[in-house]
């Protein structure tokens, strides 16, 4: 989870294919109304936001139900929005918060050239984030770091969780 440009899609993709899983992107979710609105650089509200996430989180659902595990790439940006995901994958689920620096953020959106999502919706992202409570089953992790040490700390973290 975490705003665009923090590099779930890239994580997630590649710690789907450690642990031999589907992954999901979230992206592919949406509705095209709600593409359209991005791409036109309005922020989506939060009842653009239900049924993409219910969409997705029937979608983890039924791959955790089919194969054990499934990694997904979703925003999540608010705590009830992490919830209504949960409900709607009826599964036991965690959450990776990618955190970067705005700078960063900025230039990683920059280089992603037809993406549907412009860099001006950053800053509407970033005040709609709500950092996971202590209470929340959920890790965060400095972005900047390379994929392969994210991607071990995330392993290492769900060992102590199913040990725990």
């Amino acid at each position: 989870m975490g705003v665009s440009g923090s590099g779930k899609s890239t994580l997630g993709a590649a710690l789907a294919g450690r642990l031999g899983c589907p992954f999901l992107e979230g992206d592919g979710f949406h509705s095209a109304a709600n593409v359209a609105k991005m791409r036109e650089g309005i922020a989506l509200t939060d009842a653009d936001r239900w049924p993409w996430l219910d969409h997705l989180g029937a979608a983890m659902g039924q791959a955790v139900r089919q194969g054990g595990v499934v990694v997904a790439a979703c925003s999540a940006l608010k705590r009830a929005y992490r919830e209504r995901l949960a409900a709607a994958t009826a599964e036991p689920i965690a959450f990776a918060l990618l955190d970067a620096p705005l700078a960063e953020l900025a230039r990683r959106m920059g280089n992603r050239p037809g993406h549907y999502m412009p860099p001006s919706l950053l800053d509407s992202q970033l005040d709609t984030l709500e950092r996971p409570g202590a209470d929340e089953p959920a890790l965060t992790l400095d972005s900047t770091q390379g994929q392969d040490r994210l991607a071990d700390a995330i392993l290492a973290w769900i060992a102590q969780r199913l040990a725990a």
